[in-house]
């Protein structure tokens, strides 16, 4: 008896999305689900929220701890969960018929947020994200 509802219009049924899905400083045993060049750097659930909202969908924010994220911290705190579905099973909204097509969406729009590229290293964390090797380089600047 994992889900006592099927309607995907209830709370329990939404999708559920962590930061960490599409977080480019995760690996994938970290919990990172989309690739690293398509993901954004430390994403918060309140951006996650923002460009969600944006897009017309039903969001809630949870305040729940992903169970990979070794971090305590506030900032990587929480939970989005999102309606996909309507009562009848049909989309909320028809470019968006999975997790996946929701996690490349975000992922595209939160580096375009105003709170993003306002940030005066905004720009520059930007360009840097096609580039695999950032760990390494990092150490040697030292």
């Amino acid at each position: 008896m994992a889900h006592l509802t099927t309607n995907p219009a209830d709370k329990e049924r939404f999708l559920c999305i962590y930061p960490a899905y599409i977080n480019s400083k995760k690996t994938l045993a970290e919990g990172r689900r989309i690739p690293a060049e398509k993901a954004v750097e430390n994403p918060s659930c309140a951006e996650i929220r923002d460009v969600l909202t944006a897009a017309g969908l039903n969001v809630l924010v949870e305040n729940k701890m992903y169970s990979r994220e070794w971090n305590r911290d506030v900032q990587f705190r929480g939970r989005v969960r999102i309606q996909l579905k309507l009562e009848d099973g049909s989309l909320c909204q028809e470019k968006f018929t999975s997790r996946k097509d929701v996690m490349f969406y975000v992922a595209e729009m939160i580096p375009k947020l105003k709170s993003r590229t306002q940030k005066s290293g905004g720009a520059e964390a930007g360009s840097q994200q096609g580039e695999g090797g950032k760990k390494g380089r990092r150490r040697r600047s030292r």
